[in-house]
C-alpha cells in the first residue's frame, strides 16, 4: 500500500501556463502535467494506491467553489484512487458553516496555506477554523516552513506550530515538508514529541532546477538519510506520512529515497501508506 498524501493538480485549460509561472517563480522542474490524468499517470507508473490533493484557496471567493469541486471529483474518481480534501481562507466570513458543508460532503480533511495566504498560522483567524475544523474530526494539512517561490518568508514556523497545538489540544494535524520546509532543525528541537504527523513532500534528496536557477549549490540539497533517520527517532516512524508535492518532486525518486533508508521494513511500510490509510481510515 502507497498513498501519497501531498499533491496537487490544475485544471487542464490552465495547467501549462499555471505550471511555467510557479516553475519561473521557484527556478524549479516540474514531473507531470499537473492535471488530474497526468497525476493518475504517474501514480500508475510507480503502483501508488491512493493520492491525496490538497488544493489552496488564495482568495475567498474560491472556496466554495473548490469545496463543490473536489466534492465532485471524489464522488467520480475515489475508485480510481483519487481522493481530494477541501480548503478554507483565513479571511471567510461563514467558516464555521463552510467546514460544516465540508464534513456533510465527506471530505476527509482541508488544506491551508500560510504564505499563500498572507496570514500567520497561529494568528487567531486560523485558530478559530482549526478549532472548529478539530470539533468535527477534520484533518489538517498545512504548508510549513519557508516556501521556495517566497524566499524569507516564513507564516509557519515551528514555533507557531507547537502555539497552535497547545492552544487547541490533540487533532489530526499534519504539517507538510517534515514539519517546516527549510526550518527542519527548529523542527526537531521544538516539535519533538508533540502529536502531529508531518509528510515528506518536498523534503527528500535535492532540488531539480531549472536552467535558469540562481542558488547556491548547498540551496539545493534536502534532507539526507542521516537526517531523515533524525526525524524517525524524534516523531517515530508512526507519525511520518509519504508525500511527493506532485507535480513538483519524482514520485519514482521520493519512494525509492523511503526503501532505501536503513530502516524496518514494517517502519518502511508505515511511512509509505500504512499510517495515511489508518489515518484516512480507508
Amino acid at each position: 500500500m502507497i498513498i501519497d498524501m501531498h499533491t496537487h493538480i490544475f485544471p487542464e485549460k490552465i495547467s501549462a501556463e499555471v505550471l511555467e509561472k510557479l516553475s519561473i517563480v521557484s527556478h524549479s522542474k516540474y514531473f507531470s502535467d499537473g492535471t488530474l490524468n497526468g497525476l493518475k499517470k504517474s501514480m500508475d507508473a510507480v503502483q501508488i494506491n491512493y493520492s491525496v490533493i490538497l488544493p489552496v484557496a488564495t482568495n475567498t471567493k474560491q472556496v466554495e467553489k473548490i469545496n463543490s469541486s473536489s466534492t465532485a471529483l471524489n464522488e467520480k474518481f475515489f475508485g480510481e484512487g483519487i481522493i481530494s480534501f477541501g480548503c478554507i481562507h483565513p479571511d471567510y466570513i461563514n467558516y464555521r458553516e463552510e467546514l460544516d458543508r465540508v464534513k456533510n460532503h465527506g471530505l476527509k480533511g482541508i488544506k491551508i496555506h500560510p504564505v499563500y495566504q498572507d496570514t500567520n498560522l497561529d494568528d487567531v483567524k486560523f485558530l478559530r477554523i482549526i478549532y472548529r475544523a478539530a470539533e468535527l474530526d477534520l484533518i489538517v494539512v498545512t504548508h510549513a516552513g519557508l516556501d521556495i517561490g517566497f524566499p524569507g518568508v516564513v507564516r509557519c514556523s515551528p514555533q507557531m506550530a507547537r502555539h497552535v497545538v497547545e492552544e487547541v489540544g490533540e487533532f489530526k494535524f499534519i504539517l507538510a515538508h517534515m514539519g517546516g520546509w527549510k526550518n527542519w532543525s527548529d523542527v526537531l528541537k521544538i516539535l519533538g514529541g508533540k502529536k502531529i504527523f508531518i509528510d515528506t513532500s518536498f523534503s527528500t534528496g535535492k532540488i531539480i532546477p531549472r536552467k535558469d536557477f540562481h542558488w547556491e549549490a548547498d540551496d539545493l540539497k534536502l534532507l539526507d538519510e542521516a537526517q531523515f533517520i533524525d526525524f524517525v527517532k524524534i516523531f517515530g516512524a508512526d507519525k511520518i506520512l509519504f508525500g511527493t508535492d506532485s507535480p513538483w518532486t519524482s514520485a519514482e525518486n521520493s519512494i525509492e529515497f523511503i526503501k532505501n533508508l536503513p530502516l524496518l521494513d514494517a517502519d518502511k511500510n508505515k511511512i509509505l501508506g500504512l499510517n495515511a490509510q489508518k489515518l484516512l481510515e480507508i
